[in-house]
C-alpha cells in the first residue's frame, strides 16, 4: 500500500529540504505524488443538423453554434519543470481538427453524421488520445447552458 502525504507535509518537508540532503531527497520523492489536471479552451463556430433527432424537433433543421471545447489532461508534477504538461503539446493536437471543424457543416465530417455534442466529444476523445498522454477529459459546450462531460468511457 503506497501512502500518498497530505500537501502540508511536503511543505513541512520543503523547509528541511535546505538543510538536509536526505530531505530533499525526500521532497524530490514525495512531489511524484504531486498530481494536477490542465484544461485547455478552444472555440469554434460550425452548422450542423441532428438527422436522427424526433420528426418535428428544431434541431432537424440547419442551424449553428458558437462551440467551446475543454481539452484537460492530469498527471504528476514534474519537480524540475513545474507543470504536467505543456499547453503547447494540446494546441498542436487540436489545431487540425479545429481547422476542419471551424466554419463547416459537420454533418460532413466523417464520424460526425450525426454530431450531438455527445457524438462530438467522443470523436475529439478519438482523435486526441493518441497525442495527448494524460486526456482525461473533454467537454463540449454548444451554448453557454448547454454542454456534454466526456471521460473516454
Amino acid at each position: 500500500m503506497t501512502c500518498v502525504p497530505h500537501a502540508s507535509q511536503v511543505r513541512s518537508l520543503t523547509v528541511f529540504a535546505v538543510r538536509d540532503d536526505k530531505a530533499r531527497e525526500a521532497v524530490q520523492f514525495l512531489s511524484t505524488f504531486m498530481r494536477a489536471r490542465l484544461t485547455k479552451d478552444f472555440t469554434f463556430e460550425a452548422a450542423q443538423t441532428l438527422p436522427n433527432a424526433p420528426a418535428g424537433h428544431k434541431c432537424r433543421g440547419v442551424h449553428g453554434h458558437s462551440f467551446k471545447v475543454e481539452v484537460s489532461v492530469e498527471g504528476s508534477v514534474d519537480p524540475k519543470t513545474g507543470w504536467v504538461y505543456d499547453h503547447a503539446n494540446i494546441s498542436d493536437a487540436m489545431k487540425p481538427l479545429l481547422k476542419m471543424l471551424d466554419h463547416s457543416y459537420l454533418n460532413d465530417i466523417e464520424g460526425l453524421e450525426n454530431p450531438t455534442i455527445e457524438k462530438m466529444a467522443e470523436w475529439l476523445w478519438k482523435k486526441l488520445e493518441s497525442q495527448c498522454p494524460g486526456l482525461c477529459e473533454i467537454v463540449v459546450h454548444e451554448t453557454p447552458t448547454a454542454r456534454c462531460v466526456y471521460r473516454g468511457r
